[in-house]
């Protein structure tokens, strides 16, 4: 059967492509760009980070993500010291922490609070203000060890901005995770959707953030939702990318918007992550721990956290 003769002029773009998927002639995203950082700089005296991506460099075609930092593997020596970052405000966006290797413990002015051990992920939704602090756990700074985090930044639509700030903290088993192949590669459906799994977090907008491992010589395909920026974060190992770009580590991969299928091929040992989100198509306006959509906005930020209308952090009892 020709595809011509089974499209009618009522046709939309995203059924299309469905269409084209089911007859197994998808074309493979296309890559818009792919971007290393390999310097290293200090979040507080606990988190030595990469910056892998930012708004302020890519805007709208990173929608509805901010920014990632990456925590590679790092030997933190025993110590009775607290190490990570005091007290901090935030309004106008959520900040999703994975913890790879190691402990954090947090605590915000909205009540939340508690430690993400290896596995665990912290989503806190800052909405219309919160503070938080964040220090390795006192276990693990006793012990020491190896310490590997991401943080990435969500942004919120213009309508849930000043949401009121919550906080998810989500264990290892709860999030979904879904077998690759038999070489132990895998999945985990932190947030969205793969497979018919559902993410452990509730989201404001559709997105879909899936923690990915493939063992050496594995290929898998991926599909993503049509009309979804999407990225591809590679924290180790080396991955083929359709068969024709060799990506290193740290490094991202931002795609092209059109088709929604691509392959990735490991060359090594890989860890990374797939993100994939609507794309927002509001202003972006941002201020240091402040992501709103306009001047103003940022103005009435600042006004209010110096006002302390951001709550306050209770010591310890």
């Amino acid at each position: 059967m020709h595809l011509l003769a089974i499209i009618s002029p009522s046709t939309t773009v995203q059924s299309l492509q469905l269409l084209i998927l089911r007859l197994g002639v998808m074309a493979m995203k296309n890559i818009q760009g792919i971007y290393q950082n390999k310097h290293m700089h200090w979040v507080g005296d606990g988190f030595p980070v990469n910056n892998l991506f930012s708004y302020d460099r890519f805007g709208q075609a990173i929608s509805p993500f901010l920014l990632l930092d990456y925590a590679a593997p790092y030997e933190f020596k025993p110590t009775h010291a607290q190490r990570g970052v005091g007290s901090h405000p935030h309004r106008g966006f959520e900040t999703v922490t994975i913890a790879y290797q190691g402990e954090v413990t947090h605590k915000d002015s909205a009540g939340g609070g508690g430690t993400i051990k290896t596995g665990d992920v912290q989503w806190m939704t800052a909405g219309g203000g919160i503070l938080h602090e964040e220090f390795h756990s006192p276990a693990f700074a006793e012990h020491g060890g190896l310490f590997e985090m991401a943080q990435l930044w969500v942004n919120l639509p213009a309508h849930s901005k000043m949401t009121p700030a919550k906080y998810q903290a989500i264990e290892s088993t709860e999030i979904p995770v879904i077998s690759l192949d038999d070489a132990g590669s895998y999945i985990r459906v932190v947030a969205g959707e793969y497979q018919n799994a559902q993410g452990a977090a509730s989201t404001f907008s559709p997105v879909n953030v899936w923690d990915g491992y493939l063992a050496a010589g594995q290929t898998q395909k991926f599909t993503v939702p049509a009309g979804h920026n999407t990225l591809l974060v590679v924290m180790r190992g080396e991955i083929m990318v359709n068969g024709s770009d060799r990506v290193g580590s740290p490094c991202v991969v931002v795609f092209e918007q059109a088709d929604v299928e691509f392959e990735l091929n490991a060359q090594t040992d890989s860890k990374f992550l797939i993100l994939t989100g609507e794309p927002l198509n509001e202003p972006i306006e941002g201020y240091g721990p402040f992501v709103m959509n306009n001047k103003q906005e940022i103005v009435e930020a600042i006004h209010d956290f110096n006002h302390g209308k951001f709550g306050q952090l209770h010591p310890d009892a």
